[in-house]
């Protein structure tokens, strides 16, 4: 009982950290994701969007929202979790956590829900700044809450990854700006894969990222490039390796000390 009491109030600890720190500093937390998601919005869908046919049935602007919600919150999880895992090896604030009775299973939990709940503040804002450009339509609510929790909870993972490997600050940047990035613009954001000669439309399968974000938007708009359980099949599996592959290097000790 004991145990449990003791992981409860460590998880509890660590969340409430990482809550007063997202809030603390919101113009550096929630602001940015906003701004841009908001120039996407008015740059692709205002501007090159009225000059685009639909897409699905839907506007280009409709067809394209969910997407533009998506990478803002894979990207607040994923700095989130990135930054507060590194700074808290480089202060060696973490080294009191390793210490404690804490189980390594309670450490990621902690630290990735920091990441989940800012991932799920930008989406929830970015939903709202959508509303000025287009009516709000959600075709299975349980499918947002699926792979909004479930993405946010993936790319939270992948950060924690990124900053155990990390041995110096420009190395957070590194997945980032050359994996992440690159997966989310071909990932289908802004197209059909319809609409993409046959090579490209296989290589596209290639891309976990693609099955996140037509899941996403099968959630809004009811309609998805690839089978719905395909995309809840690929994403519980990312979420099952990722955390497989920490508590392995939890274990291992490797990359919890600068």
């Amino acid at each position: 009982m004991n145990f449990f009491r003791t992981q409860y109030v460590a998880y509890v600890t660590m969340m409430r950290r990482e809550y007063i720190r997202i809030v603390r500093i919101w113009a550096q937390t929630l602001l940015p994701p906003l701004i841009t998601t908001g120039l996407y919005f008015l740059i692709f869908g205002k501007l090159i969007g009225s000059q685009v046919g639909g897409i699905a049935g839907f506007s280009y602007m409709q067809y394209i929202a969910p997407g533009l919600i998506l990478m803002s919150l894979a990207t607040a999880a994923f700095t989130n979790v990135v930054f507060s895992f590194y700074f808290s090896k480089f202060q060696r604030s973490l080294e009191e956590v390793l210490v404690a009775p804490v189980h390594p299973f309670t450490i990621v939990l902690g630290f990735v829900s920091g990441g989940v709940m800012r991932a799920l503040l930008v989406t929830l804002l970015s939903i709202l700044m959508m509303l000025f450009f287009i009516p709000l339509s959600v075709a299975s609510v349980s499918a947002v809450l699926f792979f909004s929790l479930g993405t946010a909870l993936l790319f939270s993972l992948g950060g924690m990854i990124n900053a155990i490997y990390a041995n110096k600050i420009d190395s957070l940047s590194i997945f980032s700006t050359f994996i992440l990035t690159p997966l989310t613009y071909f990932g289908g954001v802004f197209y059909s894969l319809a609409l993409l000669p046959e090579l490209w439309q296989k290589l596209s399968y290639l891309n976990p990222v693609m099955y996140l974000i037509n899941g996403f938007r099968y959630g809004f708009l009811g309609v998805s490039d690839v089978s719905i359980w395909v995309c809840v099949s690929v994403l519980s599996g990312l979420i099952i390796v990722a955390v497989l592959w920490l508590l392995m290097l939890f274990k291992q000790g490797r990359g919890l000390k600068i």
